[in-house]
């Protein structure tokens, strides 16, 4: 299995670069930073994850990308609210982390059958 051909993967790889190019002129530096390394370690740990040799590694890394992708909603629900976040983009950009989030959990329900 490569993680390449994963929708997951390309999914989360695909929100991943559009919130660098969304967020890129933000001037808050800090909540920037936080919203980029959350977003990016999902399709990070993915590929890290279906790399490893056992099952329950590969579960192991895959609950990581699901915690991140939880992470990046609460930061976009935040972002919204505060104003750095346009309301139609995040909503949509939380749709797709909510996917996302339930992809991975089939997938890691599968890895531990």
């Amino acid at each position: 299995m490569q993680y390449e051909n994963l929708n997951v993967w390309k999914r989360s790889r695909a929100l991943a670069i559009e919130v660098y190019k969304t967020t890129s002129s933000l001037k808050d530096y800090g909540f920037k930073d936080q919203l980029t390394r959350s977003v990016l370690s999902v399709p990070s740990n993915i590929a890290e994850g279906v790399e490893r040799a056992s099952n329950l590694d590969k579960a192991r890394f895959l609950v990581i990308a699901k915690g991140s992708i939880g992470e990046f909603k609460t930061q976009v629900d935040i972002g919204i609210e505060v104003g750095f976040i346009d309301v139609d983009i995040g909503k949509r950009w939380m749709l797709e982390a909510e996917e996302i989030s339930k992809m991975l959990g089939s997938f890691i329900k599968k890895l531990k059958n």
